[in-house]
């Protein structure tokens, strides 16, 4: 998937679903849930159980979906999640070396950051966007709203803080998109199987930010 190509999914549709759990079959039943709820931007955290197996099967069972993973660490592990069929890279951090790597095999990779310098480095790496990470601890849709005046040319996804009340503040605020995680995911619908409320809930999400 081109750069380009990513950025005018993530125009369209501006939530990522991030997954993760102990299980294979528990993080698979996660993504199956919020896929039917409507989400098409779906990642698989690289530390989750058998990831590299299920970002595979999850791009044959899910063809309309656009399946990532994050939580990569190193160039290796980066390698591993792009021959597994990972169509995008989140890191937590800011690599150049990875984000060169990434960009010179033509798969968009969002490294993580929380300073303007951060930012700026990892655009100016090649960074196909940049995501602010854990946004919470730096002011959450305030600090997103002033980075946009110096840097309104970056591409941001807030992660970490973002919720299903304050999502739409967030792409208000100007944000390209936003990552959610355990708010789709409430634990009791985890414990009870209760899929068709995790669907419901990324539904509902979905009709909020439209």
């Amino acid at each position: 998937m081109s750069g380009q190509s990513w950025l005018s999914q993530l125009k369209e549709h501006k939530i990522i679903a991030v997954v993760r759990a102990p299980e294979v079959s528990l993080t698979r039943q996660l993504a199956l849930a919020v896929a039917s709820g409507g989400m098409q931007l779906i990642e698989i955290t690289w530390n989750s159980a058998g990831a590299t197996e299920l970002i595979a099967q999850l791009r044959v069972e899910l063809p309309n979906c656009t399946i990532g993973t994050g939580t990569l660490l190193n160039l290796q592990q980066m390698r591993e999640a792009i021959a597994a069929g990972a169509q995008f890279l989140f890191t937590p951090h800011v690599d150049p070396v990875m984000i060169k790597a990434a960009v010179d095999i033509g798969v968009p990779i969002i490294p993580g950051a929380l300073s303007p310098t951060e930012m700026v480095t990892a655009w100016s790496s090649g960074a196909t966007c940049v995501k602010v990470f854990p946004v919470e601890a730096v002011g959450g849709v305030r600090y997103i709203k002033s980075l946009r005046g110096p840097l309104g040319h970056i591409p941001l996804i807030p992660t970490g803080g973002v919720t299903l009340e304050n999502a739409k503040e967030f792409l208000q605020a100007g944000a390209a998109a936003v990552g959610l995680s355990s708010q789709l995911f409430p634990k009791e619908f985890v414990e009870t199987g209760n899929w068709e409320a995790i669907a419901q809930k990324a539904q509902n999400l979905i009709q909020t930010i439209s």
